[in-house]
Order: C-alpha cells, then structure tokens, then sequence
C-alpha cells in the first residue's frame, strides 16, 4: 500500500482496526480458555457477565466509535435509512441479546471492510489525479535583467520563457531555442518521450526532460493546453449513467423495505411460536447485517469511476459515467472527413510533367508565392529548396486559377476549365477523384499537372476495421469536400454511406437523422475536430473530439476528447466502455443473487451472525476488487 494513499487518516483507522481485532482475539481466546468460568466460580455470574459487558463494549467503542457518530449524525439530518444504519442496530441488539462477540464482529468487519472500500476508491481516484498534477506552478520570464519567475497566469503571448530540465510546461508555445526531449505522457497517454528543437510546438503541463528550452508563449494560461484540461478533468462524473441511477433509486428503497422484512421476522414467527422470541429477534438483527446494500452502492460507481480513470492513463477523457455506458452501446459512427480521417494538410503527391518536372513546380509555386491557401502551402513546401523564378502582375481568377507572368511570358495555374478557356491544348490526363488536379501551362503551351490531395491517415483503415471488430457496424462520413473527393476517400476505407458538400446545419441535420433511425437502445457518435463540428458533436448521442489538434469549441462540445489526436484510441473507448460495463453488471449480478441467497438463509436461521458478517463484507470485497479491473487499460484491449 502506497504512503501517498494512505494519508494519516486513513494510517489512524488502520492501527485502530489492528489494535481492536488484536484485543477482539484476546477476549475469545480468554473465553476459549475457560477463564470466565473460573471467575464464574469465585465472584459470581452475575460479576462475570458484567465483566466480560465492560471489556465487549470497550472493544466495541474503540473500535466502532466512528459508525456510531456517523449514525447519530444521520439520524440528525433525517438521513437514517443506510448500512450505517443497520450496523448499528444489528451490533446493539447483538448486545441485548447476550452475543457480545457477535456484536464487536460486526462492527469490526464492517469497519474492515470500509476501510478495504476507501483504499480502492482512493486507488481509482489516484489515476485522475495524477493528471490533475499537471498544472503547472510557476513559469520564468526571460527578461533584459534576467530570468524572473512569474505564475503562469501572469504569461502573454510572445513572451520568451525558460524551461529547465525537469520543469512542466507552463503554456502552449513554440521552442526557439534549444533541444531537448519532451514527456508528454501526462496529457497523451503516450509513455515514448518526443524530441523538441527549433520551431516545434510546445504542450502545457507536457514535462521537459534533458536539456534547457527557450520557447515563445503563443497563448495565456487560460487558453493552454492544460487549463483546458482541467476543466474537462471537474466535468468529469457530472453525467450519471443510467446503472447508476437505477441503484441510487435501489438503494432509496431497499433499505426501508428491509428494515420493515426484519421487524415483521422479528414480531410474526413470535407470536405464532411463543417462546421463541429472542431466536426471532437474532434472525432479524442478521438479516439486517447481510442486507447492507454496500456492494451495489459502492462498487457499481466505483467501476464507472475506475473506467474514467483507465481511459485517462490512456489519453481518453471522458466526461462522466454515463458516455461510458453510450459508448459501450454504439452500432453507428458518423466522421467527419478533413482532420479526421484525413492529416487535414495538403501534399503533392504526383507531378506529371511534359519535360522536367521540377519546372513545373517552380512555375506554380512562383505563382503561388504569396497565397496562404493550403493547396498554395503544399505546392511551395513541394518546391522547397529549388530557384524560383520571379512572377509578377499575379491575379486570382474566382473559380479558374491563377495568371500570371515569368519572364514577361503568360503563366496559368488552375484547373481544366482555366486552360480550355485560354485555347491551351490538354493531353489525355486519368483522373484522380481523390485530388484535386493544377494544370500548369507556360507562354501558351501545357507544362504539366499537380496533383494535390489531402492524405488519409496512416491508421484510419485499421482504426474502421477495429471498431468493426468491436460491433460498431455502420460507418458514415460527413464532409463539405466536393463529392467526387469525398467518394474516393470513403471507398478506400471501405465506408459505404458518405454525404459530401455539406454546411454545418446539413451536418446536424443528417447526424439527427442518422441517430433517429437507429433502434432506441443503441447510440451513435460523431467524430470532429472543427469548429464547424461543434454543433453535431453537442447533439450526438456521443460526441468524441481531438484534444490537440481539435477546435476549442470542439472540444468543448464533445463528450469524449482523444488528447494525442490518435484515431486507434476511438476503439479502445469503445472496447474499455464495454468491459466497464460487463464488470459493473458482473458486480450487479453477483451482489443480488450473492444477497438474496443468504437473505433466505438468514432468515431460516441457517446463518448465524458471524457468517452473515463475513458474507456481507466478502460480497463488498469481491465487487469493490472486480470493479477495480476497469482502471487496468491499455493498448491490448484493443478490439481484434
């Protein structure tokens, strides 16, 4: 057990369990040994009795003081119908009835029990909170005198900060001097530490790890990374499921209704079989014992609880119990197309050219000199490095192209319709519906032609295939890329429904139309990153966004937000989601019929109170230790 889980609390209950179950040992030894009936013989049973009364209730005090002031408080606030409730009033009537032992038993294992249960939830608890550490503490300022040390609230865009060897990163910036090697598994799940050096982004809350970094701040505190973070971190376990509805409305209920089953057990069968009262009245005392509904109360939250907490280790946040329970039960994903299935940046990815193909580039990217469109981006990143001629009196032709003039000659870039228009002869060129196609042509005369195209992801197709493997059978693709793009892009990964050149409301529409049509008991999700996203994804049953490179009201919006921007963790939701929820009815199960077998038992006076005891907190244990299964996640789980 970890000192950091066992604060001073819980290290106090701790030694006053050892301490009483030590003298609990004693007092049955000392009975085991004959000597109550030694002091029977010499002062009396009377005496004797009331000896072994003080020595019970002194054990009983130490060790079950708490409960007693819990119950005293609830009974105060009006809030007595709970298992504290119970315990104490099984433990007291054990005591009237002579079964001292049986009384310190109770409250001994329960408080055993509770404590087992705390040291779980604080378990659980650790995974998130270990990502809630990640806010940082100070930041230092570059300044004309020197370093100074500032909070990270006080940060503007554009200052210079130092980052020292060991130091969180206190806001989202870009390095500018320096290489080192970054952690970033605190914020992405992923444990592979990635090199940092001039020009490379920088990620609050991400730790630096060999070397001194100098980075320029790009946005405040308020607006980085890691604030965004924590934010979502307090949303997280605000939206209930619906398991875990059901068993606080269980728990309202079942326990007036047992505390009513024991009275009538303990007045019915004694006024039909006189004599037999104080038989009837234990009977009851252990049905109230084995009916405290702790397994179901504690174990079902603490599975879902776990289950966030997993997919936090992993780079998942989810925002609360019940997106677990919707993701377990999707059969339909709708995506959207451009930075999510597709790198969402523009390639050359083929030239064909008349003669030298370089020519072809430096042609277009001359004309593209100037143009912060993508498709311009791609062609200039593609001529990197290579002598660009000079172009002048460039000018956009809306819908066409670009004309402009090299070498005091005429130059187009454009598309088919460009070049048809100014009589330029086009050879036969096959089509790529998946690009988009820049004709180049020179003094009159065709050069060549780019293709552009924006690429699939690396793991997209693998991503599809185990959600597939999952049970997520339906595949849909959403985009306002022409149709022709959209169309290619969904056959290579195998999607069959695909609806292209879409406006934002056409995709909410289409989304809610999507999810109308789906059978009641199973979800749908919608997957963006855009900010033209954000409406579809606030409306999904499941709305799952990318924490890096999503928009801030994409991310805002979702449900489910993917820190490390990977798609293959889409499917390790949904696979984790449903192995929370097979351990959550697993624990639902097992309490119920592990209860209501030994409800009947108890009833019928085969059990005794010692077993009911160790039945209730070994039902509590075993659900508490399965529900702790769900924090264990990682890539193996995986569907396939």
């Amino acid at each position: 057990m970890k000192s950091e889980i066992l604060n001073a609390k819980m290290k106090k209950r701790l030694k006053r369990i050892l301490i009483g179950l030590a003298l609990f040992c004693i007092l049955i030894v000392v009975g085991l040994c004959g000597v109550y009936d030694l002091l029977e013989a010499r002062i009396g049973m009377r005496n004797t009795e009331n000896i072994r009364l003080i020595l019970s209730l002194l054990i009983y005090l130490a060790v079950g003081h708490d409960i007693l002031i819990k119950a005293l408080r609830n009974l105060r606030k009006g809030q007595w119908m709970d298992e504290i409730f119970l315990m104490v009033v099984a433990s007291l009537g054990a005591f009237v009835l002579g079964e001292y032992d049986e009384a310190i038993a109770v409250v001994l294992f329960y408080e055993t029990g509770e404590f087992f249960q705390d040291y779980a939830v604080k378990k659980s608890r650790k995974s998130i909170s270990e990502l809630m550490d990640v806010r940082p503490v100070s930041a230092n300022l570059k300044t004309p005198e020197g370093i100074r040390k500032i909070s990270p609230d006080e940060v503007n865009p554009g200052d210079i900060l130092v980052i020292l060897p060991g130091e969180k990163i206190p806001v989202d910036g870009v390095v500018v001097k320096g290489e080192s090697s970054i952690d970033k598994k605190a914020m992405t799940g992923e444990s592979v530490p990635f090199p940092a050096e001039c020009g490379d982004e920088l990620l609050s809350g991400c730790i630096n790890l060999n070397a001194v970094l100098e980075m320029k701040a790009t946005v405040r505190y308020a607006d980085s990374t890691v604030s965004r973070v924590l934010q979502l971190m307090q949303q997280q376990g605000r939206n209930k499921a619906k398991t875990e509805e059901f068993i606080s409305r269980f728990a309202r209920y079942y326990t007036p209704s047992v505390v009513i089953l024991a009275v009538l057990i303990a007045l019915i069968p004694s006024l039909i079989f006189r004599g037999q009262t104080q038989t009837w009245i234990y009977r009851a005392l252990t049905f109230l014992v084995i009916s405290c509904p702790c397994a179901l109360v504690l174990s079902v939250p603490l599975g879902f609880f776990g289950g966030i907490g997993g997919a936090s280790n992993c780079g998942i946040l989810i925002k609360g119990a019940g997106f677990i329970e919707r993701l377990s039960g999707l059969d339909t994903i709708v995506f959207d197309k451009t930075g999510t299935l597709t790198k969402g940046s523009f390639e050359v990815v083929r030239v064909d050219a008349v003669g030298d193909r370089d020519r072809v580039l430096r042609m277009a990217a001359a004309c593209e000199q100037f143009s912060t469109h993508p498709i311009a981006v791609s062609i200039r990143t593609a001529a990197a490095g290579m002598e660009l001629p000079r172009a002048e009196q460039v000018q956009e032709l809306s819908g066409l192209g670009i004309s402009a003039q090299i070498d005091e000659k005429p130059v187009l870039l454009g598309n088919r319709k460009l070049m048809l228009s100014h009589q330029i002869t086009l050879p036969e060129v096959e089509e790529d519906a998946a690009c988009t196609m820049l004709y180049v042509a020179y003094n009159g005369a065709y050069l060549g032609v780019i293709f552009v195209a924006d690429t699939i992801k690396d793991n997209a197709k693998e991503t599809l295939e185990q959600l597939k493997r999952a049970g997520v059978t339906n595949m849909v693709m959403l985009t306002g890329d022409r149709k022709e793009s959209a169309k290619a892009v969904a056959d290579m990964l195998g999607i069959t429904q695909c609806y292209a050149e879409l406006l934002p409301q056409d995709k909410v529409d289409i989304g809610k139309k999507i999810a109308d049509n789906e059978a009641k008991k199973r979800y749908t999700a919608f997957v963006g990153d855009g900010i033209n996203d954000a409406p579809v994804l606030a409306g999904a049953d499941v709305g799952i966004s990318f924490g890096g490179i999503g928009s801030d009201a994409a991310v805002e919006a979702s449900d489910v937000v993917i820190m490390n921007d990977d798609l293959s963790r889409i499917p390790l939701a949904v696979t984790l989601s449903r192995k929370t929820m097979r351990i959550v009815r697993e624990n639902i199960a097992f309490a119920l019929g592990a209860k209501t077998a030994v409800l009947v038992l108890s009833a019928c006076g085969i059990t005794s109170m010692w077993l009911a005891v160790i039945a209730d907190v070994g039902v509590c244990m075993i659900a508490v230790l399965n529900a702790l299964r769900t924090i264990r996640v990682n890539d193996r789980y995986l569907a396939g």
